[in-house]
């Protein structure tokens, strides 16, 4: 199926999700459209507000014009694919242009914060599709492990350098740096969140 089918399904199943209870998010993956249901944890969405809140205190000394936002998609249609990662590092300008998804030949850094619900997802199909897209950066943070993956150099559907961290180091991620001393894991199955 070409990417304008693809995206005109996405489109329906947006609409459609509009009119249901919780929270939705469409993207197109491998298999085509997806809708699924998003349940981000207070951990979860505290991650990327932290993530977000440290890269925008940086990027006026390294990319001016740039921000990193939550929310918006990202789409690649000579690839089709189109995804809406938890954080990206975007020219500021592409949120005013017409349209739902940015360009991801715009996008220089994405961020994905795994769901322990789907974590495949962010190792497995994200992993090959943000390079395919020419997003130069990947940082992948792991709440469930405590551990920090950051991709880069990204050549055909595969990133060439892959750094590890753990959740309170000082993490590079490209030209920046991400203290993560007060990220937090999610609490195990059974256990109350502290």
């Amino acid at each position: 199926m070409d990417y304008a089918k693809m995206r005109a399904i996405a489109e329906e199943l947006g609409a459609y999700a509009e009119q249901l209870e919780g929270s939705w998010s469409v993207e197109i993956g491998p298999s085509g459209p997806i809708l699924a249901m998003m349940c981000p944890s207070k951990r979860h969405e505290g991650t990327v507000r932290r993530i977000r809140n440290q890269l925008n205190e940086q990027l006026p000394g390294t990319h001016p014009g740039y921000t990193c936002e939550n929310g918006p998609e990202i789409e690649h249609p000579s690839i089709g694919r189109m995804r809406r990662p938890d954080a990206v590092v975007i020219p500021e300008s592409a949120l005013d242009e017409e349209g739902l998804a940015v360009d991801a030949t715009q996008v220089i850094a994405a961020v994905e914060i795994v769901s322990p619900s789907n974590p495949e997802n962010d190792y497995g199909a994200k992993l090959s599709e943000y390079p395919a897209m020419g997003i130069d950066h990947y940082m992948i943070v792991d709440p469930r492990t405590g551990t920090i993956e950051v991709h880069t150099e990204p050549c055909g559907n595969r990133y060439q350098r892959k750094e590890p961290y753990i959740f309170g180091d000082q993490v590079a991620l490209g030209p920046w740096t991400v203290d993560t001393s007060a990220f937090r894991r999610y609490a195990k199955p059974g256990q109350a969140a502290g």
